[in-house]
Formats: C-alpha cells, sequence, structure tokens
C-alpha cells in the first residue's frame, strides 16, 4: 500500500483509509470489525478514522486493534451532541469532554487527529470549539486539530493557523470542494482526507439501501444527469467497474492524501485494497468525468454534500 505525505503534519498516511460510521451505525460485531480491521492494517493500511456520534465505533475499535496502537493514524470527530454528556454543542466542554472520552474509548494517550464535525461558519468563526482543540493539543492528548466539512467552511477552516487535517467530501458526484476547499488547503498544505470517495455506491441506487438510502439519493440524481458510466475510463458496466471508477477517480485528485471508505464486509475491503493498489485514473479518463460534472452542473449549483 502506497503512503503519501499528510500535509505539513509529518505523518506519511496510506492512500485507503478505514472510515468507521458502518460498523457503528450498523452495530457489526466485535469479531468481524476485529477481521476487518487486522486484514487493513497487515496489508498496509494505516489511518482510521471514527467520531464521536458513530454509536460504538469508538469502542469497537479500540477492543479490535487498540494493542496495536503504534501502527496507526487515528483520527475522531467531536462537538456534535452526544448523549451521555451533559454540555451544549460544539461548547469547549463538551469538546473537551468528548476527547477524554474518545481516549478512553480508542484505548489511547493521545488522538493524531481531532476533528470538529462539520460545525457551520459562525460556529467556527466563533472560535470556541477549535480553540478547546488547541487546548487539547497544547495537553498532548491531541497531536492536530482539524475539521470535517465542506463548502465555505472547509475553505474557512482549511485557511487557519491552527488546522492542519480537513476532511471533506470528494468523490466523481460531489466535485465542488475540488474547486474551491481543496484548493485551499494545498496551498497552506493541510493534509486532507477524503469522505465518500465512492459517492456511497450511487450507481447501485436509493431504495433498500437502510443505513446509506438518505445519504446516496443526491449523488444518484447526480450520476444519471451526469450520464456516466465505467466505460468513460474503459471500465465494465459492472458494480466492480464502477466501484474501480470511483476510488481511483478520488486518488487522482490533487491535494487529497487519503481517501476513507467504511465496510463491514471482508471481502469488500480486499477489493477495496485491490483497486488501490490500481492507482490513479489516466488523465484524460479524469478530465472526461470532471467535464461529465461541468456538464450537468453549468450553473455550479452543487454544493459539497455533509
Amino acid at each position: 500500500m502506497n503512503r503519501t505525505r499528510f500535509g505539513r503534519t509529518g505523518l506519511e498516511v496510506s492512500r485507503l483509509g478505514f472510515g468507521a460510521a458502518p460498523i457503528g451505525f450498523l452495530k457489526t460485531e466485535q469479531d468481524r470489525v476485529a477481521n476487518i480491521l487486522n486484514l487493513l492494517l497487515d496489508s498496509g493500511v494505516n489511518l482510521i478514522d471514527t467520531a464521536a456520534m458513530y454509536q460504538g465505533s469508538e469502542e469497537l475499535i479500540g477492543q479490535a486493534v487498540g494493542h496495536r496502537r503504534a501502527e496507526y493514524v487515528l483520527v475522531s470527530k467531536c462537538g456534535t451532541k452526544v448523549p451521555d454528556i451533559d454540555a451544549p454543542a460544539w461548547s469547549a466542554e463538551l469538546v473537551s469532554r468528548t476527547v477524554d472520552r474518545a481516549l478512553k474509548r480508542l484505548r489511547t494517550d493521545h488522538l493524531d487527529v481531532m476533528l470538529l464535525h462539520s460545525c457551520d461558519l459562525a460556529t467556527l468563526k466563533k472560535g470556541e470549539a477549535l480553540g478547546a482543540l488547541v487546548k487539547a493539543r497544547d495537553a498532548g492528548k491531541v497531536r492536530f486539530p482539524g475539521y470535517s466539512g465542506d463548502n465555505e467552511e472547509l475553505a474557512y477552516a482549511a485557511a487557519r493557523p491552527e488546522i492542519a487535517v480537513v476532511e471533506t467530501s470528494v468523490n466523481f458526484a460531489d466535485q465542488a470542494n475540488l474547486d474551491h476547499g481543496v484548493p485551499v488547503a494545498r496551498l497552506h498544505d493541510i493534509g486532507v482526507i477524503a469522505k465518500r470517495p465512492i459517492a456511497n455506491a450511487a450507481w447501485l441506487g436509493a431504495d433498500g439501501r437502510g443505513f446509506y438510502s438518505d445519504y446516496v439519493r443526491p449523488y444518484v440524481d447526480r450520476l444519471r444527469q451526469m450520464k456516466l458510466t465505467p466505460s468513460v475510463a474503459g471500465l465494465p458496466d459492472t458494480s466492480d467497474g464502477w466501484s474501480e471508477l470511483a476510488l481511483r477517480f478520488t486518488f487522482s485528485q490533487p491535494g487529497v492524501h487519503t481517501a476513507i471508505i467504511g465496510t463491514t464486509n471482508p471481502d469488500n475491503a480486499r477489493k477495496n485494497l485491490a483497486t488501490a493498489d490500481k492507482g490513479p485514473l489516466p488523465p484524460e479518463a479524469v478530465e472526461r468525468i470532471r467535464a461529465a460534472f461541468r456538464a450537468a452542473d453549468p450553473r455550479g449549483e452543487w454544493a459539497g454534500l455533509q
């Protein structure tokens, strides 16, 4: 698994990372989580991304691979209200207590990255939540404060001197951040994590997708309007062809260091590893996909999805 410099953090990260939302929200069995995470670590993946709101994911990760803590870059997210902490959303108290909770649940003495979890621009500018992350950094609990989000919030956060890492939506149906926030991150040498790099498998449609149905519906509509198929890159019109097109498109974007995919299926994890080893798409295929997005959204109304 190839690794790349993670902005100015001094860390190196694998191009493929693991996103923990599904294992939390789908209440995945501990043995299955351990199987997937150990498979990924053994294969060279070294970034694990979770969040306070991912219902049990921090505990699952800590139990599964806490003993291998030195082998991976650990990212979590905070700021949203959680049931067991009696403090207002985005308050310094909530951020501080969520950091401490994450350390305990993830079985570690520090987080490599803690991101504010998609707060709005006014909250970012207020500075209380970000200031609490800076205090956690100064206390040695967090190495690098960051922000997870999109659009104008992303561009603002990426220019803040306190911010070292951002996480944002990047995929073939979600390209707005490539023209706005990601260039700001590149200018300031920020580590960039791409979330939703396969557009929540939008080619499968939205109906009957359970946890993913609401998230994927806008991407399904966008792909229909883009008239995109895997043949744009010479790939078969199959689910595997779509998945390869999506992930390799995200890997092709300058300034994107790692792309996180969540799965509860070890076979899908193996397929993602094989796709990651193929690297970026040919430049001409990338440009065709970019052109299809622009043609379907000529007025630039398709914002990055939170």
